[in-house]
């Protein structure tokens, strides 16, 4: 309580310092902060539920947002969701967060290499999705609740949380392989409960595993090695085409420290510690690694050492990534099409000193345009004792022309948003968007926040409708659902 008060404090004066909209306070207003409401109140129009980590106490918590009567934004009291386990915040982390066909799968790290308890959780959005063809219908049938979880001793202590077709992977690290959780086999896209998944954990990979998956055919999993016989190491495990749990052979990149992964286009995409590498997906399992070819795209060099990335995001038949330090920062994009992918564009974004690019975020409009979303947050630990500043947030518009490149891709704004609370791997930004694409929320962990934006039109600055005082250190956000269809 006395943590939240204090960091309620640091915002409010912060807000009267920057001239920063004060939590829950409607921008250019002098109104007292809002105060959230127990529940949806007779009238008004559900528009989405909010789904967030916080690493402050390691717990999931959600919240409905609604427009009441008189047009105005609310949003119901932030809750932990029903039956989440007691984890220690001074020993452990939640690590990422995946959301498909309204189920949730949370990650869970330890400071002890595993030894005092990590795995995963699942969760129950209680959101429903019906789909009419020309438009969807949202229903909110319960309350979010945990409906199976495996955190214990033998997790290998997961750092990495991913979903590929529909399906979720937990990277077991330090078990040298990844467990596979089907959604749809614990409910319905419409919401109803249907039973369990038998989690299957398939080896691959090692020590800080990155994980690719080609159309739930065979797992790409890749060794975090920069040295010695695992070098370069990516595993080849099949996945639903035969019962084996185990790679069907190996191959090793020309460069090691792999940080990244991602599928496109029927290839396989890598970040090692020098650019780009990719290999051609292999569903049949028709290749053995020394047949295996293996590309690779230069990003420059960054000083006296190679360029590299460290994530990556897809949209339609394009693999984008953030590259570079502060002025040379740039977001790349390769067109992964045709038979040799290649570098398309490369936009600078003017990343001012003392500030990181972050992996960019895809988002498609309502007029089916393509963007990327990137934040800029401050570099390095922040200290307990710092006043949270601003960060920023910058669109770039991936198709100005709408012809399907992206060779005219072009910064279109950028604007602040709230600090974040860097602190190794943890403290960043995240950005959600309901599910009619109407609205977009970024959680803000610096002040225990997260915004409200409007939008309409992309090409423009979006709109700050509200910020929402959620408290804590709010990090990955899940946005489940669009306005609640009224019979």
């Amino acid at each position: 309580m006395k943590s939240n008060l204090f960091l309620s404090l640091v915002a409010w004066a912060v807000c009267l310092m920057t001239g920063w909209p004060a939590q829950g306070q409607e921008p250019g207003s002098n109104k007292t902060p809002a105060q959230p409401a127990g529940k949806v109140p007779d009238g008004a129009r559900l528009l989405t539920r909010l789904v967030l980590q916080d690493q402050h106490d390691c717990t999931v918590r959600w919240l409905d947002v609604f427009s009441s009567p008189d047009g105005k934004t609310g949003f119901t009291k932030p809750t932990v969701v029903g039956r989440f386990p007691a984890l220690d915040p001074k020993r452990q982390k939640l690590v990422q967060m995946r959301e498909s066909g309204g189920v949730i799968v949370v990650g869970v790290r330890d400071e002890n290499k595993g030894a005092f308890g990590s795995g995963h959780v699942v969760i129950d959005s209680g959101v429903g999705k019906s789909d009419h063809g020309d438009h969807l219908h949202w229903s909110y049938e319960r309350a979010p609740a945990v409906i199976d979880q495996t955190v214990d001793l033998d997790q290998g202590n997961p750092a990495h949380v991913y979903r590929y077709d529909g399906k979720i992977y937990v990277a077991n690290d330090l078990n040298n392989g990844y467990t596979r959780i089907d959604p749809s086999k614990f409910r319905s896209e419409e919401g109803r409960i249907l039973g369990k998944d038998k989690p299957r954990f398939l080896k691959g990979g090692g020590n800080h595993i990155t994980l690719a998956v080609h159309e739930d055919t065979v797992g790409y999993s890749a060794w975090v090695d920069g040295g010695g016989p695992n070098k370069g190491r990516v595993d080849v495990t099949p996945i639903g085409i035969t019962d084996r749990a185990g790679p069907a052979y190996t191959f090793h990149l020309p460069h090691g420290g792999i940080h990244g992964a991602a599928t496109c286009c029927g290839k396989v995409f890598f970040a090692p510690s020098d650019g780009i590498c990719w290999v051609l997906a292999d569903p049949t399992l028709a290749r053995r690694g020394g047949q295996v070819e293996i590309g690779h795209i230069s990003l420059g060099k960054e000083g006296d050492k190679p360029a590299r990335t460290g994530a990556f995001a897809t949209a339609g038949n394009h693999v984008l990534c953030t590259s570079g330090k502060g002025a040379s920062s740039r977001l790349v994009i390769l067109k992964a099409g045709g038979a040799k992918p290649s570098l398309e564009k490369s936009v600078d974004l003017g990343v001012a000193r003392g500030y990181q690019a972050m992996n960019p975020e895809i988002f498609v409009s309502a007029d089916e345009k393509p963007w990327a979303l990137v934040f800029h947050d401050r570099s390095g630990t922040s200290s307990p004792d710092s006043q949270p500043q601003a960060d920023q947030l910058q669109a770039i518009e991936l198709d100005p022309d709408g012809n399907g490149a992206f060779d005219d891709a072009r910064v279109a704004w950028r604007m602040e948003v709230g600090p974040s609370r860097v602190e190794g791997h943890f403290g960043h930004h995240s950005i959600a968007f309901d599910g009619d694409g109407k609205h977009a929320f970024v959680a803000n962990p610096g002040d225990g926040t997260i915004q409200l934006l409007t939008l309409n039109n992309l090409r423009n600055k979006p709109s700050l409708i509200s910020i929402l005082p959620v408290g804590g250190c709010p990090g990955h956000l899940l946005a489940l659902g669009g306005e609640k269809f009224e019979e």
